[in-house]
């Protein structure tokens, strides 16, 4: 409970929201109460590459082995279903959004896999391990040595380690899902979502792994890495990463957003950045898609206004 404390006092600072991310593995474990379909928890799911965690799989209403699904990987799988657990109150309304466009016959059949973030390590699990690598010793310095606005330590001195989250993801999880649920485990039918950091690594598992997945949905992607943009490397390696590893628009679709308020001031003109080089990619309408959203802010309650969007974008029929 100390360190809840310690970390709430953070909360108050607009630009920082993203903390709260920092804290759900500290808050209440019990099973979240979906509105709709039903929640398996795999508690404290094991691997060699990362520590336990728990996952969180969401199935639909009327769930049937005779049946085959897409699925849908999504980071910070504590923030999903249930607000009542949250440390903000807040959560995506994943069971809501996907069980509506389910009745309105605008989606597959699709399950969910919400795993859950690594609490003190979410920031070194999730920041592209290879755009960093790139980064000259003197960047790299600026890097692990940057501080929030508060004071606090972005890294808490874990060092990056996204390279091994994704082994996890790809080699011990996806195969445990496919064996255990009844899935199309297909590029075609493989998706990840996240936001912030979260869409960050999401979009570095498409651009490593492109074989697996064939979409990401990454709201409000936090291009800067770090809290601030002066003297900042981080923007540039990822875009020049971007140029070379992002896979081709044949087989892939891909979803970026970001609001206009809080944290997500920052991202505009990153975001241009990152669309030209989508552009010029060859990516269409019908494998891309970016949108500004107007009023709203670096959370939950925004991400789930708008989650309908990239959910029918990468999941439709």
């Amino acid at each position: 409970m100390i360190y809840l404390q310690a970390t709430m006092k953070w909360f108050s600072h607009p630009t920082l929201l993203i903390i709260g991310f920092l804290i759900v593995c500290k808050t209440n474990a019990q099973l979240p109460t979906p509105k709709s379909g039903r929640i398996i928890r795999h508690e404290n799911f094991p691997s060699v590459y990362v520590n336990p965690r728990h996952v969180d799989v969401w199935l639909p209403d009327n769930y049937s082995p005779q049946k085959k699904y897409a699925v849908l990987y999504m980071q910070d799988g504590q923030m999903l279903f249930d607000s009542t657990l949250t440390w903000n109150k807040q959560e995506w309304g994943v069971d809501e959004t996907l069980s509506s466009l389910l009745e309105q016959n605008k989606i597959q059949d699709c399950i969910v896999v919400g795993i859950w973030n690594g609490g003190r390590s979410r920031h070194a699990e999730y920041f592209p391990q290879k755009p960093f690598e790139s980064l000259t010793k003197t960047e790299q310095e600026i890097v692990y040595n940057a501080y929030r606005s508060g004071g606090q330590s972005i890294f808490f001195g874990i060092p990056i380690s996204s390279d091994r989250y994704l082994a996890f993801l790809t080699k011990e999880l996806k195969p445990f899902i496919d064996k255990t649920y009844s899935t199309k485990a297909d590029r075609a039918h493989t998706f990840l979502a996240g936001s912030s950091m979260g869409a960050l690594i999401s979009l570095y598992a498409l651009c490593e792994y492109p074989n697996l997945f064939g979409g990401a949905a990454c709201l409000s992607t936090h291009w800067p890495g770090l809290f601030f943009l002066e003297n900042n490397p981080v923007p540039r390696t990822f875009f020049s990463y971007l140029e070379q590893k992002l896979p081709g628009s044949k087989h892939h679709r891909i979803y970026f957003d970001h609001g206009t308020e809080t944290l997500d001031t920052m991202y505009a003109s990153l975001q241009k950045s990152v669309d030209s080089i989508i552009l010029k990619k060859g990516y269409k309408s019908k494998q891309w898609l970016s949108q500004s959203w107007p009023g709203q802010d670096h959370s939950e309650k925004s991400w789930r206004s708008r989650f309908s969007v990239p959910a029918t974008f990468l999941l439709r029929k």
